[in-house]
Order: C-alpha cells, then sequence, then structure tokens
C-alpha cells in the first residue's frame, strides 16, 4: 500500500464469522476508478500545483464514491510532518483565553491541520512547562500557548523546544514568536472616547495584576490620562468575575457614602464581566447608567449588548488574532516567518452605557 492508504473500515461495518473483514478502499483504487496513476492521485491529495483541473476533478470524484480517507500516520512517516499542532490553553470559561482557543481550532481546520489540545493552569509554570513537553513527545509540527499570564509566558521561554512554539496573547520578546492584542492601544480608544465625551474624572477598575492583558490596559489608561492633564485613578481587582466588579462597585458607594472617595463620572472596566458587576452595584445605590455614571467595558463579550443599558466595550477581534497565530506557526514550520512577533488591533463599539458627563448632583440610595 501507499502511504496514503487507508487503515480503518468505515463506520458500521462488520465482518461475519469466519469471514475476512472488507478491505477499505486503498489508494490504487481510487487511481483505477479514476484511469489515473496512484501518483497522480497522491499529487491532487497533497495539492500538488502540476496537475490539470480535470484530472483533479475526476480524481476527487473517485475518493468520494470510494469514501477514501488518508492514513495520516503512514504519509507522517513520509513527510515527518503529522499535520497536527498543539495548544495549551487554560481549563477556565474566561472569554479571552476560550474564544482565542475556538479561533486557533478554526483557522488551523481551514488549514487542514489538526489540534492536540492540553488544558492547564496557566498560573502554574510547571504545568505550563509539563504540556509543552507532552505536545513534543506527541511529535506535532508546532505549538501555540495561550500565555496570558506571566507563569505561562516564562514557562515558554524556559522551554527546550524542538518545533516553532507561538506565544498568543503576549507581545513577542527577541527570539519568541508571538501574536498579541495590542491591550494598551485597546484602553487608549476606551479611555480617549470618555474624555471626548468630556469625562475628567475617570476611573480604571483593572484586572488581577499578574495577568499581562490588565497591566498593559492598566498602562494605556493611565498613559493617555496622563497625556490630557488628568490624575489616573485605578483599582485594582483580585478576580475577572462579575461577582467581583460587584465587590468593588459596592466598596465605592460606600466610599462615597462615607465621604471618603467621590463618585467618578465615568468607570473603564478591563473586561465586560467587571464592568456588569458595577453596573449592578451603581443600580443597588439607585444610580443610573450612563446618566450618574457613565461604564465601559472591554472584550464585546456574550451577551455585552444586551446588558442594561447596552455596554459600550473594547472588542479584541479574537478571530483574527487565531488566524494570525496559525498562519505564523505555519509559516515557521515551513522554515520562512514573514515576522516574529505580530500586532493584532481592537476596536471600540460605542452602545448605550456612555454619554456626557453628569450636570448633576447624584442622589445615593440609603445604605
Amino acid at each position: 500500500m501507499g502511504v496514503d492508504d487507508v487503515s480503518a473500515v468505515a463506520p458500521g461495518a462488520t465482518s461475519a464469522p469466519g469471514r475476512a473483514r472488507p478491505r477499505p478502499p486503498a489508494i490504487t483504487d481510487v487511481a483505477s476508478a479514476a484511469g489515473v496513476s496512484y501518483q497522480t492521485v497522491s499529487r491532487v491529495l497533497n495539492d500538488h500545483p502540476n496537475v490539470a483541473r480535470e484530472t483533479r476533478a475526476r480524481v476527487l470524484d473517485a475518493v468520494q464514491r470510494l469514501g477514501y480517507r488518508r492514513n495520516i500516520a503512514a504519509a507522517a512517516l513520509k513527510t515527518r510532518r503529522t499535520g497536527v499542532v498543539g495548544v495549551v490553553a487554560t481549563g477556565s470559561n474566561l472569554f479571552g483565553p476560550t474564544r482565542t482557543l475556538v479561533a486557533i481550532e478554526q483557522a488551523a481546520r481551514a488549514r487542514g491541520v489538526f489540534v492536540s489540545l492540553t488544558t492547564v493552569d496557566l498560573q502554574s509554570k510547571s504545568e505550563v512547562g509539563a504540556a509543552i513537553e507532552h505536545l513534543l513527545d506527541q511529535g506535532v509540527d508546532g505549538i501555540v500557548v495561550i500565555a496570558s499570564h506571566d507563569e505561562a509566558a516564562t514557562a515558554v521561554l524556559e522551554a527546550n523546544a524542538t518545533v516553532p512554539v507561538v506565544v498568543a496573547g503576549r507581545p513577542g520578546r527577541e527570539g519568541v514568536l508571538a501574536v498579541a492584542v495590542d491591550q494598551e492601544a485597546g484602553a487608549t480608544i476606551a479611555t480617549r472616547h470618555l474624555l471626548e465625551l468630556g469625562h475628567r474624572d475617570v476611573l480604571h477598575l483593572a484586572g488581577p495584576s499578574p495577568w499581562v492583558d490588565a497591566r498593559a490596559r492598566a498602562v494605556g489608561f493611565r498613559e493617555t490620562m496622563a497625556a490630557a492633564g488628568l490624575a489616573p485613578r485605578t483599582l485594582w481587582a483580585d478576580g475577572w468575575d462579575a461577582e467581583t466588579g460587584y465587590r468593588v462597585g459596592q466598596e465605592l458607594v460606600s466610599r462615597v457614602r462615607r465621604r471618603r472617595s467621590v463618585l467618578p463620572t465615568a468607570v473603564f472596566a478591563a473586561n465586560d464581566l467587571l464592568a456588569l458587576g458595577v453596573v449592578h452595584a451603581l443600580a443597588d445605590a439607585r444610580l443610573r447608567v450612563p446618566d450618574d455614571v457613565s461604564v465601559v467595558g472591554y472584550d464585546d463579550g456574550d451577551g455585552a449588548a444586551h446588558f442594561v443599558p447596552p455596554l459600550t466595550t473594547v472588542a479584541q477581534e479574537l478571530d483574527e488574532l487565531g488566524y494570525r497565530c496559525v498562519e505564523l506557526l505555519l509559516a515557521a514550520r515551513d522554515g520562512v516567518p514573514a515576522s516574529t512577533s505580530v500586532s493584532v488591533s481592537p476596536r471600540l463599539l460605542v452602545r448605550e452605557s456612555t454619554a456626557a458627563p453628569r450636570r448633576h448632583e447624584p442622589v445615593l440610595a440609603p445604605g
């Protein structure tokens, strides 16, 4: 048999006792049905350009009629490629990493590449390192690590990988292949939007500080405020969830009630869920968004357009991020990387949660 032969019977096929199991179609069967040589079939299956259009169509028709399937393992022995890329991702349901994973898988499938997934705690350097070693043992053609946390990024830098490794979600360092959303730019456009509406007292509810994205968004906010001659106000959250945003929002309202703080005219939250929690806390205090406080989120996660009111937010363009990761990885695998670091630009989606700053003194519900 040739390297493109199959090794499994079609689903549901069985053999009667004492009778031989039906043989699956081989590359020679396809060649016979199409009236060409098996070398021509192999060229068609490997998308070789030097095949006539009519011949290619005849071969593909025979493949479909016979139910032919390539033997990937045998082909890998010949090409020294498995057609599989590894992905190290988080097992959590955080929007950014999860949506990045889906985008990478879809982009890989579009390129005819399979994905072998390993989920770990991205805050554990040892787990990330072990996952990389596990994928290397599988003989993958390359690895994408969704390294949105410092420990994951460090594990990539320390890995002794023999195949290309692309870091997704973190700006590149020298000698490291990386694709990342420009998080500072995202925070900049969100903050500028509020400043252009006339806000001068803006609070940034930042994500957990060990996360690369959280720090980058905080930098973008701080530098934009400073460039406008305004003092930045930043509160660091210890989580990314709505409950954390709600708790921080309650504390902010409590401090205002005790006259230990001034209610900002706008809040820029580091993700949509934190923004949702803040909106809830403001509503509990009978404060209206955006009449009393404007709120901006980050991610454009599922449901952001259906908050009450619909949330102004920053879309990360994670489909583009996944596509770029696969393109960079395959280019590196083939020895022709166009660059070592790729930046994806986010965009602002203006909805109904932001408006000009209030011209009245807000009245809080008794607490």
